[in-house]
């Protein structure tokens, strides 16, 4: 099992990526306010079988990794560090662009929600890193890595679909407020900037573990 230091900082590393701009985030607040909120809940459906689907294949591949090459943990550190300050430039930058900016879709059915749902998830890149380039980062591989990593990819998608739920539930009311907010949208951006700048410099400095 992971220390409790570990868990704690991997929830807050996961709370802060899903409040990150990111395609899953657009698309569920997008079809939440074209259809309806739950229009928005079948599809994050698709989006935790996406979640589901990197959990497995990272566990799996991360120990394999870790076990056969030598200073892989180094690697995925630096890797995942590159990763967050690129999202954190992303979130800062001149014409960074909110998750709370939303599309206008055309209407679904529920089993194109779910497909459209699960294909967004498996497509997104910023999922691909955490779970291959972040997530390693908080297992020590002395200390029964495939456990640690399926721990905390459960952790992972529990925060995701838990925050996202309640977003595609109030996405409405959320959309409009920003909206008509437009200083609120520039703090959220630059809240999160600085949040993964942090990680990713507290993620490159750290020793590496025994």
């Amino acid at each position: 099992m992971p220390s409790s230091t570990s868990l704690l900082a991997f929830t807050l590393v996961a709370f802060a990526m899903v409040l990150t701009p990111g395609p899953n985030m657009i698309y569920l607040l997008s079809r939440s306010i074209t259809q309806g909120p739950m229009a928005g809940i079948i599809s994050l459906g698709g989006v935790a079988l996406g979640f589901v689907v990197y959990m497995l294949s990272a566990a799996f591949g991360i120990t394999a990794f870790m076990m056969a090459v030598p200073y892989a943990y180094d690697a995925l550190r630096f890797a995942g560090a590159a990763y967050l300050l690129w999202m954190a430039w992303q979130a800062l930058k001149p014409n960074g662009r909110s998750p709370l900016e939303v599309k206008t879709l055309s209407i679904d059915s529920p089993r194109r929600l779910f497909t459209m749902g699960f294909l967004t998830s498996l497509l997104n890149p910023k999922i691909a890193m955490l779970y291959l380039a972040l997530l390693p980062q908080f297992i020590d591989p002395a200390h029964g890595v495939l456990t640690q990593s399926l721990v905390l990819g459960m952790i992972q998608i529990v925060v995701s679909v838990s925050v996202n739920a309640l977003i595609s539930l109030t996405a409405g009311a959320i959309a409009l407020f920003f909206r008509t907010r437009p200083t609120w949208l520039k703090l959220q951006r630059w809240l999160m900037g600085t949040v993964l700048a942090g990680l990713a410099l507290r993620m490159a400095l750290e020793a590496r573990r025994a």
